[in-house]
């Protein structure tokens, strides 16, 4: 007869409005083992599985710990209560608890009496941290299955009048009845039981005992504080970004460049300083999903983004909110693993403001090949494939725009826009171009071992001399975006900013090939400049507070990748100022708002290393807005 083995939660801290699936082990009954379902509608030898849900509420009211939510609060900051902040914000679960977080804890201080004194009481905008009642969690950029309950937790209501159980001081509520379950806002606080029992088909009558499983207390998704952009026009101030994310003029668009974080990078020995339960990918990806919409981007290219993820999360997810999506994944000629985990790049596009000309795939294990049999020897050749070939992918994509800045003086005239979003790992490069309102974006990441920094530098070098091409058949400008790995005047870094790298440069020293010689053909006449550097030619009161954020040698943001191993720039976003200019950029974030509060970097590194609950990436998202500039006439 079926049989259940085991029943056990991947993380037994539920959060509000990511699922909780639970791992039931089933015996069959020819002795095999599965965790397949049987559910009602096809029940095996005669039976079929039944799934509950129940909320376990408790006549004690419990305050969950801000900091460490998984824990119940045992004091609370008077200050916070004072200056009005949401009382969510105020609970700590022990002394230690309130003395580690109060370098930061201060600033909610500081920060709520300078919001009252400008804006009035914004305490809720501002400080979005743990909201008391959780109804600032649940809204539109979470997934259907967290708004729509009913599908998620079954058919039956999720609140029924009738109190399922009583015992003691506890009441038993009935929330679902699907093996799935998205808790809610009410869940706040209180523990949920799951039960799964066998069930005799003809009679519905449960056979054998119910295997039941409790999980901690429900805690309520964090909530990132609001990102700003910062006009580059040196504005005195400093406006939030736009609740439909957009900007009045047709010709300015908004992209969004984000390294997400692979799923099967994000382990617990990488990472041992995030919550287990914040590193599950069930929360990470709606929490990830939260900040991607919110930021409301024209164009958002994402890297180490799964196969699986694509197809089953992402891609239908931000259809909902009218993107478009393009992937391609590498190849697999090294990647040993299951094919479906692999990661690649991901390419979305607003369908009101974009439409999808045509698409390239580009794969650089080929142009691995080709070099090799023209620039190595023979007895070199295998050797030079292992070294080389890292299943590098690139995708072209030719979009037109849907709005126009061309004016009266160009009626009909067709805007391209072609963008390459391209991701370098140690292992495996995806790649992808967008051409846009007749000019390129490029979305990269690198990311190779410093062994093989000839291997970096051949890669972005490869990606700049094909997009050179591109853009001088067609007689467009381009952005470059993505994460390259390669920190500020890094021979990468020289290559993309100032178009050639010094021959004289460290990075050159690593070329057993000898692929990057003659050194002088490390050029590109692609007039790239950094957007961010662009920024800091800004003038206005309110931009010498933010010009602390960047490095005054490279004029790159201080970091945008933040780990207890490793703090600095990875990310760029680039352009060529012939025909687009960058009107904002977002700078803001709270780690680098942390940073200006922290002068002893080991501080930095224990209390805002990334990926943290609050933001589900070890990458900081860029944010970048441009407006194009009307071509001449000829």
């Amino acid at each position: 007869m079926l049989s259940v083995l085991r029943v056990h939660l991947p993380s037994d801290i539920p959060i509000v409005g990511c699922e909780l699936t639970p791992y039931v082990l089933l015996r069959r009954p020819d002795k095999t083992v599965t965790t397949d379902d049987v559910p009602e509608s096809a029940p095996l030898d005669g039976h079929f599985l039944r799934y509950k849900w129940y909320r376990i509420q408790s006549d004690k009211k419990v305050a969950v710990c801000s900091v460490h939510p998984s824990e119940q609060a045992t004091l609370q900051c008077l200050g916070c209560v004072k200056a009005k902040i949401p009382v969510a914000k105020s609970y700590h679960c022990s002394p230690k608890c309130f003395s580690d977080a109060w370098q930061h804890h201060r600033v909610l201080h500081d920060r709520a009496a300078s919001a009252v004194n400008e804006n009035g009481n914004e305490e809720e905008e501002i400080f979005g941290r743990y909201n008391s009642s959780g109804s600032g969690v649940i809204n539109a950029s979470l997934t259907g299955s967290a708004s729509s309950t009913s599908l998620t937790n079954g058919s039956t209501p999720l609140y029924p009048a009738a109190v399922t159980q009583r015992s003691g001081g506890e009441t038993w509520f009935e929330v679902g009845r699907s093996k799935t379950y998205t808790p809610t806002a009410d869940d706040i606080g209180h523990v949920l039981k799951f039960e799964c029992v066998i069930v005799d088909a003809e009679t519905k009558q449960p056979v054998g005992h119910a295997n039941t499983i409790l999980t901690s207390r429900v805690i309520p998704a964090p909530s990132p504080s609001p990102r700003r952009l910062i006009p580059v026009s040196g504005a005195d101030m400093l406006g939030n970004l736009q609740s439909d994310g957009r900007v009045s003029s047709s010709g300015s668009f908004t992209v969004l460049s984000y390294n997400i974080l692979s799923d099967s990078y994000a382990s617990s020995e990488l990472y041992s300083y995030c919550p287990s339960w914040a590193l599950s990918w069930p929360y990470r990806r709606q929490n990830l999903l939260r900040e991607i919409v919110g930021y409301r981007a024209d164009i958002v290219c994402l890297q180490e983004v799964q196969n699986d993820h694509f197809e089953e999360f992402f891609a239908p997810e931000l259809d909902k909110h009218g993107y478009q999506a393009l992937y391609k994944r590498k190849t697999n000629e090294v990647y040993s693993g299951n094919i479906h985990t692999i990661d690649g790049c991901a390419t979305f596009f607003r369908r009101d403001r974009f439409s999808h000309v045509k698409k390239y795939e580009v794969e650089f294990n080929k142009a691995a090949q080709s070099l090799t049999e023209v620039a190595v020897q023979t007895t070199q050749k295998k050797a030079a494939l292992n070294r080389l070939v890292k299943d590098n992918v690139a995708l072209i994509v030719v979009l037109e725009a849907k709005f126009s800045n061309q004016g009266a003086d160009n009626p009909g005239k067709r805007q391209l826009l072609c963008v390459n979003d391209m991701e370098m790992l140690s292992m495996l490069i995806p790649s992808s171009i967008w051409l846009f309102f007749r000019f390129m974006k490029a979305n990269t990441h690198v990311n190779v071992p410093q062994e093989l920094k000839d291997v970096k530098i051949w890669q972005v070098h490869t990606l700049l001399k094909g997009l050179e091409k591109i853009a001088a058949s067609a007689d467009i400008p381009m952005l470059v975006c993505g994460d390259f790995n390669s920190v500020p005047g890094s021979a990468p870094h020289s290559l993309l900013a100032m178009g050639k790298v010094d021959p004289m440069h460290a990075d050159l020293l690593v070329d057993p090939l000898a692929i990057l010689r003659p050194h002088s053909k490390l050029t590109h006449q692609l007039p790239l400049v950094s957007a961010y550097s662009s920024f800091l030619r800004g003038v206005g009161l309110g931009l010498e507070q933010q010009r602390r954020r960047m490095d005054p040698t490279t004029n790159e943001p201080l970091f945008t990748n933040c780990t207890r191993d490793f703090i600095g720039t990875l990310d760029y976003i680039l352009y060529t100022g012939r025909f687009i200019l960058p009107e904002s950029i977002d700078s803001d974030s709270l780690t680098v708002e942390s940073l200006l509060e922290l002068l002893d970097e080991d501080s930095l590194r224990k209390d805002t290393a990334l990926p943290s609950p609050e933001w589900s990436s070890d990458h900081i998202a860029l944010l970048a807005e441009f407006r194009c500039v009307p071509r001449p006439r000829r």
